[in-house]
């Protein structure tokens, strides 16, 4: 999914950033809050603050209000069960002002990035759902966790080993939890690749294949190395990583990879364009994928001893497309979507299970630890595809 190009100011903003260092902001350095946001008594009129057994939900407040929160995370906000949508955060002053009025949202609980302090204050916002370009994470995860709130960062967690840890770190300080955006894990198709996994009905699955790319168009954020960290492997590989992941049960111990020579030079000049890789698990399972922003696909296909699971449309989609097994095709009926509503009941059942996990205090199965474990592999990849060796995780 593409979103719009930071703007020039922005995009100076988050070098000046940047230059501070995440090392820095682990250690007390973070900037200060500035003017304090006025307040209004209004309360947002048209979602439920209470579950239907009358317990409080948590508010959430998203921060980068681009289209993936815009389109995706704001609609599964109406169908969340134990959270809602009670605040914005943003750079932008106007994006503020329009979500306020889309949304209903209460004027003190809208806060751009320089206020951002002043949300420990707040006590209608328990959560908040970082959804920057990854290479920004680091530090509102930071930020926020210092101010006392519990955080989802979207995948990919980061792009580096150390600013992973480094948030990791922040939250343990702060005894907040941590969660990464992976909805697929609460996707009925992907429950059941886990469960083939763990209960062996197919056997262990020994030989993976996946891919999964799309053409980019405009120029945006995704192919720009400091915001995104890399290109496909980074925004769709990680997919495939996911995916083989659940189907062992277990993480790579070696890696290799080759990028394809670029058929369009002058765009990707600073990403990979297309990448083959392999991962290799402990036990001799395999995975041989290919990510690409220049060829349309998204499939993936486990094979055990017993059988095998075909994921072959939408293999990673918002809504999982056509998955065929050994046994017969697999079909889940589809929730209920309000009138005029979007499709995004995997992003709902994510953040209603961290919402839970607030709620019974229980750690998140798609932990900072999860994040940390991809951004390793991913890192690994691009090493084996420099070097043209074979590269242990």
């Amino acid at each position: 999914m593409k979103t719009k190009k930071l703007n020039n100011s922005s995009r100076r903003e988050f070098l000046r950033r940047l230059s501070i260092g995440t090392a820095a902001m682990a250690t007390g350095l973070g900037l200060a809050g500035c003017k304090k946001p006025s307040v209004e008594v209004s309360e947002t009129p048209t979602i439920s603050k209470v579950t239907k057994d009358g317990k409080k939900k948590l508010g959430v407040a998203l921060l980068g209000l681009g289209r993936y929160a815009t389109n995706e995370l704001a609609p599964a906000l109406q169908q969340t069960e134990s959270c809602y949508l009670a605040g914005a955060i943003s750079g932008h002053r106007e994006k503020l002002d329009q979500w306020k009025d889309d949304h209903g949202l209460a004027e003190k609980n809208l806060y751009t990035y320089d206020q951002l302090e002043k949300i420990a204050d707040n006590k209608d916002i328990d959560i908040v759902y970082v959804v920057t370009p990854p290479a920004l994470h680091p530090e509102f995860v930071i930020r926020c966790a210092k101010a006392g709130k519990h955080i989802i960062s979207e995948k990919p967690m980061a792009t580096s080993v150390a600013d992973c840890q480094a948030m990791i770190d922040a939250c343990k300080a702060a005894n907040v939890k941590l969660s990464i955006g992976y909805r697929l894990h609460f996707d009925p198709y992907l429950k059941e690749l886990m469960r083939l996994q763990r209960e062996k009905d197919f056997g262990d699955f020994m030989k993976m294949t996946g891919d999964r790319g799309f053409v980019f168009g405009n120029h945006a954020w995704r192919i720009e190395k400091k915001l995104a960290g890399g290109g496909p492997m980074m925004d769709l590989g990680i997919y495939i990583v996911q995916g083989a992941c659940m189907a062992t049960g277990l993480t790579p111990v070696a890696v290799t990879a080759k990028e394809r020579p670029k058929e369009r030079p002058d765009f990707f000049t600073e990403v990979e364009e297309t990448l083959d890789f392999t991962l290799e698990f402990p036990n001799g399972a395999v995975l041989n994928a290919v990510t690409s922003f220049n060829h349309g696909s998204d499939t993936f296909r486990a094979e055990g001893d017993k059988g095998w699971i075909d994921f072959q449309t939408h293999a990673f989609g918002y809504q999982v497309g056509t998955v065929v097994t050994s046994r017969g095709p697999l079909h889940y009926p589809t929730p209920a979507v309000p009138e005029g509503g979007r499709a995004s009941y995997q992003q709902a059942w994510q953040m209603d299970d961290f919402a839970d996990c607030i709620l019974k205090n229980r750690e998140s199965e798609v932990s900072g630890e999860m994040g940390l474990r991809d951004i390793k592999i991913i890192m690994a990849v691009y090493e084996a595809a420099r070097t043209g060796q074979k590269v242990k995780v």
